[in-house]
Parts: C-alpha cells; structure tokens; sequence
C-alpha cells in the first residue's frame, strides 16, 4: 500500500469520524488514530539509516479500560549500504490497557501483542519476513472528549531472528461511539399553578362544589367539610338526702369544665335528680340544691362562665335505676350535664 493511499484512508476516517455526534469514551467507544514512529533496527540488519514508519491504527474499547488495536504502518527513509531504498511494512494486533477514568484528560497506558514485518533486506532484492512480539507504554491526552493525542514507545521482540527493536511513536485520534458519560439529572419539573375561583385550596379541575363559601372548611373534593361532633357527659353521685358533691366526683366535674373552656361556644344545662324516698316536693327541691351544686363547682372552682351553665331539678320523675332497691336508688340521686361541640 503506498503511502499516499495509506494516509488517505486515515484521513478520511477521520474526517468520518469527526462528523458522528456521538461521541463519547469508555466501553464500546472506537478509536481511529493517524501516527508516525522512528524504528531503530538492529544492527543485525546492517542499515545506513534508521527508517520512519507511518500508518494508522483502529481500536475498539472492550471495557472503559482495554482496548483491542489493529495497526499497520510502512517503512520509509531506511537505506541499504549500497544507498538502496529500503520498503517495508508492518502489521500489529495490540492489546491496551488504560489508567485512570473514561473522560480523565491524561490517560497512560500500557501495551501488549505481536505483529508481522514484511522488509526488504541489505544487499540483495529479497524481503525478509519476521513475527514480533510487541511490549509497551505510554500515554493519551484528551484535549476533548473525542480528540486526543498519543506519545509512547515499543520494545519488539524478533521472535524469528531473537534480536530486539525499538519504536518511539507519536499520534493523534478520534475517540466515538462508546458509553456516554452520566446524564445531568434531570430538572424538577416546575408545578402548574391551579385555577382556584373559590379560593377554597382546591384546584377548580378537581372541585366538586365550586362556590363554596369563604372560610369554609371544605374536604379534599372540595365540597363542605362534615364537622366531627365531640361529647362530654357528667354523672355525679350524691350520698342519701345529701346535696354535698363529694370530694371524688371534683375529677369528673374538672374534665366537664376543661372541655367547656376548650370550646368556649359551647352552654350546658346540669340536671338533678333523686331517689323516690321522701315527698314529691321535697325531692324537687333536693334535686335542684344537687344541680346548684354542681353548678357552683364548675362557675366558681373551674371558671366556667356562668352564663354558659343552667341548672334544673328533676326531683324522682325521671329514674335510671329501679327504686325498689337500694343499689337501684344510690344510681338515681346523681346530676347529669353533656357538652356537645364541633371539633377544631
């Protein structure tokens, strides 16, 4: 192959590779590089001069780190002693080995594999034909992700003939093709702001009642809120023909007023009522100094607002329990209150 044709090729490559946007390194990435060496032969050969190869060379990434090149390269400037030119070539299957990272801008290497070496010899028109075995290093420095440049140096090894070589090299490259780098995380997409007519907190797309009123609790359908009810009840016992709340019942009586202060809104009605011993009247009237008395403790101990608190006697109109015993009495001298309110 002249070299003409040879560089040609490289060039073109090149040019094709340059005009693909994905361009990236690491596994599966396609190098394609154009380089010049200056080969110093053995003295065996009995060369003038030392010769200058060019070629050019495709690898393929087979991980982020090792790379399969393919080369060949021609012989030039090598003269016999008569002052004959020297033709030769020479076709090389290396293995790389790359440090550092895919994208890092400066990535040594190491290199392995054998090539054949078609050359023509001193003193006579025939060509001698010798397999190398090929160790070397060097480095890559990407001045973009996909273009770099290559500086590095081979000992090759005459396995044929048992003499040794060497071949400084410089190249440049293009690096396509292979795993792209991480992708940038994606934006978090900006929320639409929702139309919402009734100011209510519900988006008009989704609001089943859409004038609802303003200040109204409404529920995620945007409709009225059903408002959950919460209950307080009292049930204080008295001792027989006693009006004196007893010192056991002021608990009971603490959480009533407690509830009341939670919910200042909220009014009450304390109901006494008695056994059925004793007169009609008498018992009236001891069923109201019952529900008085439960009505002064939550005014007057507990701040209940006395406005809030009303209080009435039931006299033995309306027992719970059978009268005919005494169990059954003991539960009907009590005072009965229940606070209902919306809960917040």
């Amino acid at each position: 192959m002249k070299l003409k044709n040879t560089l040609g090729v490289v060039i073109g490559s090149l040019i094709a590779a340059s005009s693909l946007n994905a361009l990236a390194q690491g596994q599966g990435a396609v190098e394609i590089e154009g380089f010049a060496k200056k080969e110093f032969f053995d003295s065996a050969r009995d060369f003038d001069n030392n010769g200058n190869l060019f070629g050019a060379s495709v690898g393929y990434f087979l991980t982020d780190d090792v790379e399969l090149r393919l080369g060949y390269d021609e012989v030039h400037n090598a003269r016999s002693d008569d002052g004959r030119n020297i033709k030769g070539s020479n076709t090389a299957l290396d293995a790389l080995y790359h440090f550092n990272a895919p994208g890092d801008t400066l990535r040594p290497y190491v290199s392995a594999g054998f090539s054949d070496q078609s050359i023509g010899q001193n003193g006579n028109g025939g060509r001698n034909g010798s397999t190398f075995a090929n160790l070397g290093g060097g480095a890559k420095m990407y001045f973009t992700e996909n273009f770099y440049a290559r500086a590095g140096v081979e000992a090759q090894y005459n396995i044929d003939q048992g003499d040794t070589e060497w071949a400084p090299s410089v190249g440049i490259g293009l690096n396509f093709g292979g795993g792209s780098k991480p992708a940038a995380p994606a934006a978090e997409p900006v929320a639409d702001v929702c139309s919402d007519s009734d100011n209510d907190g519900v988006c008009d797309n989704v609001d089943k009642c859409p004038d609802t009123p303003a200040n109204t609790t409404v529920d995620a359908d945007g409709c009225p809120a059903v408002a959950e009810v919460v209950r307080v009840e009292l049930d204080v016992k008295f001792d027989f023909d006693k009006a004196q709340v007893k010192e056991e019942s002021y608990g009971d009586i603490k959480n009533l007023a407690d509830f009341m202060n939670q919910y200042p809104q909220t009014a009450t009605t304390v109901e006494g009522h008695t056994d059925s011993v004793g007169t009609d009247a008498y018992n009236q009237k001891l069923s109201e100094r019952r529900a008085n008395a439960v009505r002064d403790v939550l005014v007057n101990q507990y701040s209940v607002g006395a406005e809030r608190v009303n209080s009435v006697g039931y006299g033995e109109s309306r027992p719970v329990a059978d009268n005919a015993s005494e169990a059954g009495r003991a539960v009907n001298r009590r005072v009965e209150a229940e606070v209902e309110a919306q809960a917040k």
